[in-house]
């Protein structure tokens, strides 16, 4: 996708599951990922990224100091800081281990942080620092260091920011906990590489429409009480200016129920914490009477921004209530935006086998783009019938014909049963082989 950042991250596995973990509240990046156990392959795996990518991720400073006395960066380059909150956790495991200590050898973080800590968890350890400030120190030194304090029974474990130094002193014989970050950790940093990028920057000054359309409830109820409804949506224009204003958004009517504003991707980004949430649709969410649907879309002119606000505002009146789509300037999709990790996924599928085949099931471009970025997301490829139903945004009824299509075609199979709790028929489970085959061959 055009717009997508491109971030390289090089991290051992255990911060590299983190990172792929959290990532996925960043629908903006692609994510080209070197999982390296070892510091020696760190130099060579950044030169092979470097050339690929808008933004640099290192798992640690020492990384990236290794890195940046090798290589002249050409891209922003970051690394996750250790935090005191990934602290906490690597103390608690430490103590665990060995109940007796009274001195503990640190490297990385500084003595006042690790004295805070230990302050807050009412602990009366002294704490030594390995590294000297402003002093360069080899990974050997550091090592050397913590192996003296443990020999001489200043300390009776040690911190360590580095994998390395930590498997090195297992090997020893030295009690150790390393020190990783925590997944807030990993949020910060990413949030920092994301606004460093050139890409990013020239985004933030780029259009963005937006269509909201208040929806009333059935005409039956609506003439049974009009009066209470149309106090409803008054309130919720309201809520619309109020969230305008948020966005430092120009705002006009373009009908009786139905607003257009324009604003920056910068902070219309900002004020939904990255696609996570829309504060118009939180306020509403459980009023069963009047609810919105939001089209936002995203262009490299205003008609093109235009356009696809209308797009983005069919998709989300085809899902449901209070619900809201972005159709970014690629015309991909990310939606529906709430409180959880979006699906993202493109209008266009351009494979024309697979396409051919789903369109046979009467699986049109759109429900297969949606069940690629589903299955792709979640890692999983069965479903029942309900949950396909969700996904695409049909209902049931039409979710069973599809399902029924999909099976006469060969393209999915029954591969078990969900017992329900309450009384009913077991819900069946399907398997979208196809589609794993097709994501398979693509790598």
């Amino acid at each position: 996708m055009s717009g997508q950042i491109f971030i390289g991250v090089i991290a051992p596995s255990v911060i590299a599951r983190r990172i792929q973990k959290v990532i996925k509240g960043f629908p903006t990046f692609t994510l080209i990922l070197q999982v390296s156990e070892e510091m020696s392959d760190v130099v060579t795996l950044t030169k092979e990224l470097a050339d690929k990518v808008d933004v640099l991720l290192f798992s640690s400073f020492e990384v990236y100091k290794l890195v940046k006395n090798h290589i002249d960066f050409e891209v922003p380059a970051h690394y996750i800081p250790l935090k005191a909150s990934g602290l906490y956790s690597a103390l608690y495991k430490l103590m665990r281990k060995h109940t007796e200590v009274k001195g503990i050898s640190v490297d990385t973080l500084s003595v006042r942080e690790v004295s805070h800590v230990l302050f807050e968890v009412e602990e009366e350890i002294e704490v030594i620092p390995v590294q000297e400030e402003r002093v360069f120190q080899t990974t050997s030194q550091i090592l050397k260091r913590h192996q003296q304090y443990f020999t001489e029974g200043k300390s009776q474990g040690a911190l360590t920011g580095s994998k390395e130094i930590a498997e090195d002193l297992e090997r020893l014989g030295v009690p150790n906990q390393w020190i990783t970050p925590t997944e807030q950790d990993i949020i910060n940093a990413l949030e920092r590489a994301l606004l460093s990028c050139k890409k990013r920057q020239n985004k933030d000054s780029q259009i963005v429409m937006g269509r909201i359309r208040i929806v009333p409830c059935s005409e039956e109820k609506c003439e049974l009480d009009g009066h209470r409804i149309q106090k409803k949506k008054s309130l919720i224009r309201q809520l619309i200016r109020d969230y305008s204003a948020a966005l430092e958004a120009h705002l006009m009517s373009v009908g009786e129920d139905e607003f257009l504003l324009v604003t920056t991707r910068g902070i219309f980004e900002r004020v939904s914490e990255g696609y996570k949430s829309i504060p118009l649709l939180q306020s509403l969410k459980d009023d069963l009477e009047v609810s919105l649907s939001v089209g936002v879309g995203f262009g490299l002119s205003a008609k093109d921004a235009g356009n696809h606000a209308w797009i983005a505002l069919r998709q989300s009146m085809q899902f449901g209530s209070n619900q809201c789509f972005i159709v970014r300037e690629d015309k991909s999709v990310v939606g529906p935006v709430e409180m959880s990790n979006p699906l993202i996924y493109s209008l266009s599928v351009t494979d024309s086998i697979l396409l051919l085949k789903a369109e046979k099931t009467g699986m049109t471009a759109a429900y297969l783009g949606k069940m690629l970025a589903q299955i792709k997301r979640s890692e999983r490829i069965t479903y029942t019938a309900q949950e396909i139903a969700d996904i695409l945004g049909v209902t049931i009824r039409s979710a069973h014909r599809i399902l029924l299509q999909c099976l006469d075609a060969g393209l999915i199979q029954i591969v078990g049963e969900e017992k329900l709790a309450s009384k009913g028929r077991p819900r069946q489970i399907y398997s979208f082989h196809f589609i794993e085959d097709y994501l398979s061959g693509k790598g």
